[in-house]
């Protein structure tokens, strides 16, 4: 497979992850020598690819819905479940793309603070890895590669939900209460894709459309920057096995900032669709405010010693395959 190019920043033969503890306040982590993991939300999109890449390094604690309703348990079941496990990572796939302000804060910021203190209290040496969203950033200036330390300025609720359980992670880890890191994923394509995302809602449409018909969709000249599902599975391997981490927020992302229409260009590809491609819909609320998003992976690739390895061509046929179209 081939790799992207390295993003602006990111030098080949980085050295990848130190080993000196970077908070003597935080509990050791086995790093590698992970034996036991517990992963939340794993029968999701993002989950069942993390489940696949953490298989073969550890025992995998799998609890579902039925087992664990994260949105309405308080911080004693959690707290029991962890205990019960004894895990050295907790894996966080959860959370809320869409719906009122109240939904998005109770999936997306009161779980996360019911599972900083779970994790404290039930399992204090294993470490926290949530999946976070580039929604985090906001607006970001045409041609730049969003960073980690740059101003996050959320235009969205889910943007700023998902902010905000980042922070509760930074301030326990800085308080060394929990070894907690946020991975902050930008635009996740690859079999399994979610009808939810951009794409997954164009393979819907083109599923139902004849090889010579019309399918309406939003505008797309929006820039973003897809990656892999399995690279971001990857990425979360990385962060559960280093021996710390100097850090407590990653991109995860290509890179590289596409149109929206050359992904969807490659997806009618893929389906073998000739038709035409109307733009006529209004545009998501959720990301309408961005036209741009490209992320600065230089610091995973540092720390965690990862890079992207899927090209953009291969996700999306990837992503129609898994449909069984």
């Amino acid at each position: 497979m081939a790799r992207h190019r390295p993003a602006r920043g990111l030098r080949r033969g980085q050295p990848g992850v130190r080993t000196a503890p970077a908070d003597p306040a935080v509990p050791a982590h086995p790093g590698a020598g992970v034996t036991t993991v517990l992963v939340l939300g794993g029968s999701g999109f993002i989950g069942g690819h993390v489940r696949a890449a953490l298989r073969p390094h550890a025992a995998l604690v799998c609890p579902g819905r039925r087992d664990v309703d994260l949105v309405a348990c308080d911080v004693d079941e959690l707290g029991a479940l962890l205990r019960a496990a004894r895990p050295d990572a907790v894996v966080a796939c959860t959370g809320r793309l869409d719906g009122r302000a109240d939904e998005l804060v109770a999936a997306n910021v009161s779980v996360t603070a019911k599972l900083v203190e779970a994790v404290a209290a039930g399992a204090p040496g294993a470490r926290l890895v949530r999946i976070g969203s580039a929604g985090e950033y906001g607006p970001v200036p045409h041609g730049h590669a969003a960073a980690e330390s740059d101003d996050a300025r959320p235009v969205s609720e889910y943007g700023l939900t998902h902010l905000t359980a980042t922070r509760l992670v930074e301030l326990a880890a800085a308080a060394g209460r929990v070894d907690g890191v946020t991975l902050r994923v930008f635009n996740p394509i690859g079999p399994g894709l979610s009808a939810d995302t951009v794409l997954g809602r164009v393979a819907t449409l083109l599923r139902r459309a004849t090889p010579g018909g019309r399918i309406t969709v939003g505008p797309l000249s929006a820039h973003r920057d897809f990656v892999d599902v399995r690279d971001v599975a990857a990425a979360v391997a990385a962060a559960v096995r280093a021996p710390w981490l100097p850090q407590r927020v990653y991109n995860v992302a290509s890179g590289r900032a596409v149109p929206v229409r050359e992904a969807v260009r490659l997806m009618a590809e893929a389906a073998g669709f000739t038709g035409a491609v109307r733009e006529d819909q209004p545009p998501p609320g959720r990301s309408a405010a961005v036209d741009w998003m490209c992320g600065d992976i230089s610091r995973a690739a540092r720390d965690l010693g990862w890079t992207p390895s899927y090209e953009l061509a291969e996700s999306v046929k990837a992503s129609w395959a898994a449909m069984g179209a």
